[in-house]
């Protein structure tokens, strides 16, 4: 079993507009993981909730926020201010931030030191990210990719574009450098150039060697990026089956995220040959939600090694204070849940070892989720609000 990760990391809001602080969770002091774990529960495809469940949804272990590691703010504009964070994976406990105008730096929450960075050659209106380790020890190569989720049209003579970055790092001169990116083909290619701009839905590393990022788009298919070459190919005309991030495991050679088709849930997939449509092994639901919550970002997952996951959910819900001129409170929250992904070994008898739902078998094993225990955050207003988990 690999080593697995001890700190949880936040993104919180701050009062101030523009401002926000980074938080870091200690899982050994605010339990999300034990040992007499609850099942957990399949879809039943109707999304009706149990009188049960409801009760379970309102009796969640409250998440003590930690004071900041570091508190950090935009750069005054008079259109907006904003500001992204994008996390190095890999065990790395560090984030770059950049602004609305592309300015970035680098955190180490490890030695609390701060790294600036070259700027993002153009801003970013909805970005994502995704890292990319070297293959070497001492990190050369491992390169940090910024992209746009709504990506705009461009023409096929663009050869870089503005709207995909990679911050890059070299040892030889212990520095980063950000370069330009070639854009995707649905960006350039006609046939995609109506309505509105097409949302890159999920992405994450493919591949044995981690060399490959993978994109599935709406209505225009999915398309693998080189992290080496910096080329793009087309995969096919299908989508994969995640919203979102989604991550591999070696432990289990799978792929997880949270399910396009039911965000409720956490998918499990055979993403080995990105030339055909995945195969999906199989999907739980780790958390009951009245109906009043609703949700107000995509659903997060967070790997923390060797089938270890935190699903963040993030909901608003609005209570009554009184009659109907008195008016009402809104409440924002973040519900954070720790379920472990395992294999289960058949006994001499034919039955499943272990705790948690069995499930599919792939040749290799019934395919289990052990479900631990949910933790929310409850604000009320904007400062406060979690909007970001890694």
């Amino acid at each position: 079993m690999g080593v697995r990760r001890r700190f949880l990391n936040l993104i919180v809001d701050n009062d101030v507009r523009g401002t926000k602080s980074l938080r870091c969770i200690n899982l050994d002091r605010q339990k999300f993981f034990d040992d007499t774990p609850s099942p957990a529960r399949r879809p039943n495809g109707s999304g009706s909730e149990s009188e049960a469940g409801l009760r379970e949804a309102l009796k969640l272990g409250r998440i003590t926020l930690p004071h900041p590691s570091i508190n950090f703010e935009a750069c005054g504009s008079v259109l907006q201010w904003s500001i992204d964070c994008f996390p190095l994976g890999g065990g790395r406990n560090k984030v770059l931030c950049a602004d609305q105008s592309g300015r970035a730096f680098l955190f180490d929450a490890d030695t609390r030191h701060v790294v600036p960075m070259p700027d993002l050659n153009a801003p970013k209106l909805s970005p994502f990210s995704v890292f990319v380790p070297g293959a070497d020890a001492d990190d050369d190569g491992s390169s940090l990719f910024v992209m746009e989720r709504y990506p705009a049209q461009e023409t096929l003579s663009v050869h870089l574009s503005h709207q995909f970055e990679a911050f890059v790092y070299r040892k030889l001169t212990n520095s980063w450098s950000c370069q330009l990116l070639p854009p995707p083909p649905f960006v350039t290619d006609p046939k995609y150039w109506h309505g509105r701009p097409k949302k890159i839905s999920s992405y994450g590393v493919v591949g044995s060697g981690g060399w490959s990022i993978c994109v599935s788009v709406d209505g225009a298919g999915t398309y693998c990026l080189d992290t080496v070459k910096h080329a793009w190919s087309s995969a096919g005309e299908w989508t994969l089956p995640f919203c979102g991030k989604f991550e591999y495991v070696p432990e289990l050679q799978l792929w997880f995220g949270i399910s396009a088709e039911d965000r409720r849930c956490l998918t499990a997939a055979d993403l080995s040959a990105t030339d055909s449509p995945p195969q999906i092994v199989d999907s739980w639901m780790e958390l009951e939600t009245p109906d009043e919550w609703t949700e107000m970002l995509d659903p997060q997952l967070v790997s923390l090694g060797s089938g270890r996951f935190c699903v963040a959910r993030f909901f608003h819900t609005r209570i009554r204070t009184g009659d109907l001129c008195e008016g009402s409170v809104e409440r924002y929250f973040t519900v954070v849940t720790g379920v472990d992904v395992v294999r289960h070994v058949p006994d001499g008898n034919g039955s499943i070892n272990g705790h948690g739902s069995a499930s599919s078998s792939d040749g290799k094993g019934k395919l289990g989720i052990i479900k631990h225990r949910s933790r929310s955050h409850i604000s009320y207003g904007r400062d406060g609000n979690i909007t970001a988990v890694f």
